[in-house]
């Protein structure tokens, strides 16, 4: 082979390498993360105050509150909150107006527009370690919160 053959092949390796790169890309840009969302994890009561013995005062004592820090509403609609070991709250329905809050409780209760209830008999959050994750109707994360008690 001739060094002008030889400098053809490289060139079109080069160019082939290029073309493989350029194609990637669009794989990795579908790995992006949420877009900023207003609505993030506020306060976490995950060690229901008192003894735990599974009563609907113990287990709605057990919460994590979700906050709209910004203007506008936001519908959570889809929304899921999901703990450690995966028991996934989903929201209905529920438009969060700008500086507002909604509690996820634990146990059962009558839904309001400031306190909603996961209507489970046992405790989600582990007192010890856990994380709860926030996703939006995409399934996108857009808040974590993690604790590890001594």
């Amino acid at each position: 082979m001739s060094p002008r053959s030889i400098r053809r092949v490289a060139a079109l390796a080069l160019a082939a390498a290029g073309l493989a790169t350029a194609a990637a890309v669009p794989a990795t840009a579908a790995a992006r993360p949420a877009p900023h969302s207003p609505v993030v994890l506020g306060a976490i009561q995950y060690d229901s105050p008192g003894r735990d013995d599974r009563s609907q005062k113990s287990l709605n004592a057990e919460w994590v509150t979700v906050t709209n820090t910004g203007r506008g509403s936001v519908n959570l609609k889809g929304w899921t909150l999901t703990g450690r070991h995966h028991q996934t709250y989903t929201f209905h329905d529920l438009r969060l107006g700008g500086h507002q809050s909604v509690r996820v409780h634990t146990g059962k209760g009558h839904n309001t527009g400031r306190d909603v209830f996961q209507d489970r008999r046992d405790y989600v959050w582990d007192n010890h370690m856990d994380t709860a994750v926030l996703r939006d109707h995409h399934k996108h994360i857009v808040d974590t919160k993690t604790w590890r008690h001594r």
